[in-house]
């Protein structure tokens, strides 16, 4: 048996080592060319800001004030995004139920369908007509079951305001609880949206916001957004000639006595939700998530603090980060905050799903603006693997994120 002598063992071993070095200072170099120079972005992140650049192995590229706790506004949306993905599951559909009770009366039951819209109504109103017996086309009460959400929801940082952001939860919501109207050239309301109705139980909330033209809220106050969804749901059914001759209040189901006849299926999946939510960054559908998701968890009555909950043990157990305050899913509050560090974290979970964000060029993203806010989080697509992600937080009042993003575009290739 031949033999290698000493001297030639330490000389391989010694070459093997040099090899290895020389690979990683060529990928060292490589990461480099591809990162290109990020050096500009000391001087525009300020003492209440902060920004995080890493690839797509989790490599930090550049960071500054990374673990400060600093307001995320609605890049807070990824982490409730990701919170209903995981606690419904991507492939999950909100239902709606409908029953007749003894007494003729029809009772919907809401589960928090962020995406119950008019064309979801009138699908429900055509089915409806076909499993109504003919002589029981004309029903008595329509009851309204909200019970599914705790009532009122109160989400804070949301105000009184007749803005679409202060739109409150429920669990019986249609048209994310707002009316859009416009007035005509003859100075009436008339509807801003061919699928929706202008009724009349809506005629005081426009009047009262003094505007001539806009998308309105409903309030939670009197149960005013639950019965705004029962009349918008009688007017439907009317349309398919059922007849409605009793009155719409709020009750609940017995499901030991009560017939269910339909249960609407929504046509979105929770994926689906999502892009949506991140298309329109609606305050309304995260926080219907976020309060869907504690109520999947820990059981109905959904509230806030379920939901909170949820997504802080989900943060704490299946992201390991506990440094983070959470008080509502949209971001709308000052009260969230969370560092630029545990926000890359969350995004490096998100990952999988980073297509179903906002897109614009190479840049998959998620902004955030509150009064002397701004924010982005999300991901650039990089020729050469898989996306860089990056996390921006301007807290300083009067900057903005674009002379940052200008710069990471720039140079991340």
């Amino acid at each position: 048996m031949n033999s290698i002598s000493t001297p030639k063992i330490r000389s391989l071993f010694h070459f093997r080592i040099l090899f290895v070095f020389f690979w990683l200072l060529c990928i060292a170099q490589l990461q480099i060319s591809y990162a290109g120079n990020l050096d500009a972005l000391h001087n525009l992140v300020g003492n209440q800001d902060a920004v995080l650049v890493a690839d797509s192995k989790g490599g930090i590229l550049f960071s500054k004030n990374a673990d400060q706790q600093l307001i995320p506004a609605s890049t807070l949306k990824i982490l409730t995004a990701l919170v209903a993905l995981d606690s419904l599951g991507p492939d999950h559909r909100f239902v709606t139920e409908f029953y007749l009770d003894q007494e003729d009366n029809l009772i919907v039951k809401g589960y928090g369908d962020p995406l119950l819209v008019s064309e979801a109504l009138v699908q429900i109103a055509t089915v409806l007509a076909t499993r109504l017996h003919s002589r029981k086309k004309r029903i008595n009460d329509l009851v309204l079951d909200a019970s599914y959400f705790d009532d009122p929801i109160v989400i804070p940082g949301v105000t009184s305001s007749y803005e679409p952001y202060d739109s409150p939860s429920g669990a019986l919501c249609v048209n994310f609880n707002t009316v859009n109207f416009k007035r005509n050239t003859g100075g009436v309301y008339v509807s801003a949206e061919p699928q929706t109705p202008l009724l009349p139980f809506a005629l005081d909330r426009i009047r009262a916001s003094g505007l001539k033209h806009g998308r309105i809220i409903l309030s939670s106050e009197a149960d005013e957004s639950t019965r705004y969804a029962g009349h918008l749901m009688r007017y439907f059914l009317k349309q398919q000639g059922i007849d409605i001759k009793g009155r719409i209040r709020i009750g609940r189901v017995r499901k030991e006595d009560d017939k269910l006849i339909f249960k609407y299926v929504s046509e979105f999946s929770i994926q689906q939700v999502v892009s949506k939510l991140f298309e329109y960054s609606n305050n309304f559908m995260a926080n219907q998530l976020l309060v869907a998701a504690g109520a999947h968890v820990y059981g109905p009555p959904g509230t806030l603090s379920k939901g909170v909950q949820a997504a802080s043990t989900f943060a704490k157990d299946g992201l390991k980060i506990d440094n983070f305050k959470i008080v509502e899913g949209s971001g709308i509050s000052r009260e969230n905050k969370i560092s630029a560090r545990n926000l890359h974290i969350i995004l490096e979970a998100f990952a999988p799903h980073y297509h179903l964000m906002h897109r614009k060029g190479r840049a998959f993203y998620k902004t955030g603006t509150l009064s002397n806010i701004s924010t982005r989080a999300g991901y650039i697509e990089n020729s050469k693997g898989g996306p860089y992600r990056f996390v921006v937080l301007i807290n300083t009042p009067g900057k903005t994120t674009d002379p940052i993003m200008k710069i990471l575009l720039n140079n991340l290739e």
